[in-house]
Formats: structure tokens, C-alpha cells, sequence
């Protein structure tokens, strides 16, 4: 398999707190508080990236949301190409999300495909009344007709490159980089 590089870094640690210092203000505007309000993060880096902003809506309202974690590997509509055995995690919803706004939150949203598994998953879990959806980068190439609420960075990219999202809880590092395969 080729070698992926580091490109370019997109943003630092103070990009990344900016962007989602933003996101939280603007879904708090958009739906006039907390109240009803549900994030819930996709495996892996959408959960602590809905933790902080949950974290920062919590203080810019006095009221954090509840954060939900969803594991979409049975929904992925490319699981019976995965040659390895897929491991599934447990989805997490703190409250029932009927009646709810419940924000999806992920951090690259590219082809739109991960989204739509997503979103079968989590209307197995209840009727929320609208879902929204947050991601820390947007980097074009959609397949599918899927648009996001709230995007920290939207970043042009060809279909060589790859938007690496690493935050410190999960990859020792705080950065986003454009990634290339290497040409061999």
C-alpha cells in the first residue's frame, strides 16, 4: 500500500479550539439555546469533538447538552468489501432522542456516505425532530446530496489527499494535515 505524507497542516491545536468555539455558538443561535438539544458523536473522533462542544455550550449557557456516541459499522453501506472482520461498538444515547434536535457530529465530511449511515442509525434509535450536522472539516467530493449545519473549515481537496484529523485523546497530537500518497 503507498505511503501517505504530510502535506500541509490545516490547523494547530488553537485552529481546532477556534473552529469549535464557533460551531458552539452558532448551534446555540441557531436553535435559541439548549433546550431539546441532544450532540451526538460518531466513532471515533466525533465523540470527543461533540464532548467540546458540548463542553463550550455548557459554558457559554450554563446548561451542557447530553452527548450521545453512535457506532455506525453496521450501517456502512461498503461493510461486505471490508476484508477484515468488523468490530462494533456500543452506541451510547444518554436520553431518548424522539421529539428531539439531535446534532450529528463527525469530524471530515467527505463523500457524504459515513452521514447517511449515520442518520440510519441513529432514526433506529428514535424520531428526533430535526437533526442538524457539525463537522470540523468539509472537504467537497460529495456522492450523495448532503450538506452540513456547521463546518469549522471548509477545505478544497483532490481525491489524492486525505484530511487527517488527530486530537491529543486519541492520536497524542492536536492538528488537522492534508496527507498525499506518496508517489513510489
Amino acid at each position: 500500500m503507498p505511503a501517505l505524507m504530510d502535506k500541509t497542516v490545516l490547523m494547530d491545536a488553537d485552529g481546532i479550539r477556534r473552529a469549535l468555539v464557533r460551531i458552539s455558538h452558532e448551534i446555540v443561535e441557531k436553535n435559541k439555546g439548549v433546550e431539546n438539544l441532544v450532540l451526538v458523536g460518531i466513532r471515533t473522533r466525533g465523540v470527543p469533538i461533540a464532548n467540546r462542544i458540548a463542553d463550550t455550550i455548557g459554558h457559554i449557557e450554563g446548561q451542557r447538552p447530553p452527548v450521545g456516541i453512535l457506532d455506525i459499522t453496521l450501517y456502512r453501506d461498503d461493510l461486505s468489501t471490508l476484508a477484515y472482520q468488523p468490530i462494533v461498538h456500543e452506541t451510547e444515547l444518554p436520553v431518548d432522542i424522539t421529539g428531539k434536535t439531535a446534532v450529528l457530529v463527525d469530524d471530515v465530511l467527505y463523500t457524504g456516505r459515513t452521514i447517511r449511515a449515520a442518520l440510519d442509525a441513529l432514526i433506529d434509535m428514535g424520531r428526533p425532530s430535526a437533526i442538524q450536522l457539525a463537522v470540523l472539516i468539509d472537504r467537497g467530493h460529495r456522492e450523495l446530496p448532503i450538506r452540513a449545519d456547521f463546518v469549522g473549515k471548509n477545505v478544497p481537496t483532490s481525491s489524492r489527499e486525505v484530511v487527517s484529523v488527530q486530537l491529543t485523546g486519541t492520536d497524542g497530537s492536536e492538528k488537522v494535515v492534508i496527507r498525499e500518497f506518496a508517489e513510489q
